[in-house]
């Protein structure tokens, strides 16, 4: 077993560590100075995990914890921070797109968990920022397959299409509505 690297130079002991170094570290550490290594890496550049409750600025659970406190990874506000604002009162258009028995539902809303909720839908398909402007062009874009006199449309290659392009490198279309909302919340 080879021992740990670290020549300490503390007044009280100097010299090498002469403790075995831990047998998984790539650092040729021992357990006792590769947690002071982690203490020092984790005062510095924090450590990412779990926020102990959702961000109040943009609802994301991720965050970073430093000895000071937790900042949220998404928006890096202060947990413990009250918003200058209320936050849920920040408004950011979306269009809309959810799958129901078959059909497509283009819509827009300034507040998307309300309106989702109240609407039946099996699947989000994918979010768009826009505002009734974008919703009226995607209307136009897709009203050969629309059911009439509805915001519904058939399902069809060139709308999957499309909600594929808007949902790329997107996991989650509520995770990237609450990066908006936290965008907006930034610039005021």
């Amino acid at each position: 077993m080879t021992q740990c690297v670290v020549i300490q130079c503390a007044a009280e002991k100097s010299g090498p560590c002469h403790a075995d170094a831990d047998p998984d570290s790539a650092l040729g550490l021992c357990g006792r100075h590769l947690l002071a290594a982690h203490d020092w890496v984790a005062r510095r550049v924090g450590v990412t995990d779990r926020l102990p409750s959702p961000c109040l600025a943009c609802g994301s659970r991720l965050g970073v914890c430093y000895p000071s406190g937790w900042l949220c990874a998404i928006c890096e506000w202060k947990v413990g921070d009250i918003p200058d604002h209320d936050a849920s009162a920040l408004r950011v258009d979306v269009v809309y797109y959810i799958r129901f028995r078959g059909r497509i539902k283009i819509g827009t809303s300034g507040n998307p968990r309300r309106r989702l909720a109240s609407l039946p839908h099996e699947e989000i398909l994918a979010f768009e920022r826009g505002d009734r402007l974008v919703e009226q062009r995607r209307h136009a874009q897709f009203a050969g397959h629309r059911i009439p006199r509805t915001e519904w449309f058939e399902q069809h290659e060139a709308l999957f299409q499309h909600t594929s392009e808007l949902r790329a490198g997107v996991d989650d279309p509520w995770a990237q509505y609450a990066l908006w909302v936290s965008r907006r919340a930034a610039l005021l």
